[in-house]
């Protein structure tokens, strides 16, 4: 076993604060009642916000990574879970975007649909992430199932929201915006699956 101190480790609270941030962040994009098109400024200013907070806390851990000679487990793996975790939300962050600069008001039940199994995701990511501080590793891995769960969950969301989309939808500018936006959600669960994927490697190698 790696761990041996009882002493809080900066690096497991630093990706915990992480994943909380994510998660939020999620809540955000989930909840926000996007009702008309004056609705989108904010919400992507948000959701910027959100990921500029991200940013400096993956700034604050590679300082303490640079500074630090022995980590806890592999600083690679530190670094990977960190950036993995990004990667979820600069999705959520680029998302927001797209939809303000679609002028995008028109969520549909697929969407809906994306919106609770990423959000869903990012509680796990959480939760397994708390598991992690608190060096619970070989309990970790039943979040990490349960996300990839939700990421199966999406595939099959992305293959009947496109197929409905080319038999309902005659407009083909949206038919473009929609497909558009349902991959993109269909990657930020690819990438939450990307973090539990990391999750797991780090069990492997410390449990």
């Amino acid at each position: 076993m790696v761990f041996s101190s009882k002493k809080r480790d900066v690096f497991f609270d630093l990706l915990f604060t992480i994943s909380e941030n994510v998660k939020e962040a999620a809540q955000y994009f989930v909840e926000y009642k996007i009702q008309n098109v004056s609705d989108l400024k904010e919400f992507a200013r948000v959701m910027k916000e959100y990921e500029k907070k991200g940013d400096s806390f993956i700034h604050e851990l590679v300082v303490a990574l640079n500074k630090t000679f022995i980590t806890p487990i592999e600083r690679e793996d530190i670094h990977q879970l960190a950036m993995k975790m990004d990667d979820v939300l600069d999705g959520l962050e680029q998302c927001s975007a797209r939809f303000e600069m679609f002028s995008f008001t028109d969520i549909d039940d697929h969407m809906v649909k994306f919106f609770d199994n990423i959000y869903q995701s990012t509680i796990e990511i959480a939760e397994a992430l708390k598991l992690l501080a608190s060096k619970k590793l070989l309990d970790m891995r039943a979040h990490a199932i349960k996300i990839k769960d939700f990421e199966t969950k999406c595939d099959e969301i992305l293959r009947a929201s496109i197929k409905n989309l080319f038999v309902t939808q005659k407009d083909p500018i949206k038919l473009i915006q929609y497909k558009e936006l349902y991959e993109m959600l269909e990657e930020i669960a690819d990438s939450c699956e990307d973090v539990a994927n990391t999750i797991e490697t780090i069990i492997m190698r410390n449990a």
